[in-house]
């Protein structure tokens, strides 16, 4: 049993809730505990106040996060919660979205004490990650990423101005949509940074993923602006692109599902014309 699943089980035990089901693993691990909850366990970046905090703060907003079951409990350098277990209804409402993403960049830094920058997150450090994985990627791909880096040089001097709370990671994966709306999940990479960090992925989730057609234009309309065009937004676009493929490369060392998806996003980036869309996971 891993470390995240026996935390789960004890902390169920003692909630008084059914055995965990593993749900998924990556960053945090989620369990099913019945039909209500959902035990979410990963690493206690924040603490269990300003976990309570965080969701209390979101609630009072009218952004729509899971509701907490338990107390939250903080053991051998983890975080386990349980949290409303959201059941999915229909397809997901992007303006919706975009107006609750809105809302969080309108919180007051100062309300949320202990957020970190979007520059510190260690799978950012762009030169680092790549040169690890180095010997995995082709002459013509890297080249082509070396450009991009060069692209958008003197991101992270101009990421300190002007920004905002942040989710951190906004994408379909981490919405869920319900009868009553759009369900905003998976905080943990909250963070500040420029409006546009929250934009990323969404502006070429249609084109490179596999996304709905006119998903982006949604969010913008909902969020009052679209950023495409707006340097940072731009180069948190194509940046990320370049992280989600680096960390595929460093995951396919030990996966072989992800070393496949790993070789698909490399033909984006030897310019393949037939390059097919990339799939999450």
């Amino acid at each position: 049993m891993s470390d995240h699943a026996a935390l789960a089980v004890a902390a169920a035990h003692d909630w008084g809730l059914p055995a965990p089901t593993l749900v998924r693993t990556g960053m945090n691990s989620l369990f099913h505990a019945g039909d209500d909850v959902v035990v979410r366990v990963g690493g206690s970046t924040f603490g269990a106040a300003a976990e309570r905090h965080w969701l209390d703060v979101m609630s009072s907003l009218g952004v729509r996060v899971p509701r907490l079951r338990r107390d939250i409990v903080e053991a051998d350098g983890s975080c386990v919660m349980a949290l409303e277990r959201v059941h999915p209804s229909g397809v997901v409402d992007w303006r919706k979205v975009g107006d609750m993403i809105r809302r969080v960049h309108a919180v007051d830094p100062g309300d949320v004490p202990g957020l970190p920058t979007c520059v510190d997150f260690p799978h950012w450090q762009l030169p680092a990650v790549l040169d690890d994985v180095v010997d995995l990627i082709d002459s013509d791909a890297l080249d082509s990423m070396h450009r991009c880096i060069d692209r958008w040089d003197g991101w992270k001097t101009a990421a300190l101005r002007g920004a905002v709370v942040s989710h951190g990671d906004v994408h379909p994966g981490n919405v869920l949509s319900t009868e009553d709306g759009p369900v905003l999940l998976d905080w943990d990479l909250r963070c500040l940074a420029p409006p546009g960090w929250d934009h990323a992925a969404l502006m070429t989730w249609s084109q490179r993923w596999d996304g709905d057609p006119g998903l982006y234009e949604a969010f913008a309309d909902g969020y009052g602006a679209s950023l495409r065009g707006e340097w940072m937004a731009e180069a948190f676009a194509e940046l990320r692109l370049l992280v989600a493929t680096l960390m595929r490369l460093r995951a396919g060392r030990s996966s072989a599902a992800a070393a496949a998806e790993a070789d698909v996003r490399l033909r984006y980036w030897r310019s393949d014309p037939d390059a097919p869309r990339w799939t999450p996971q």
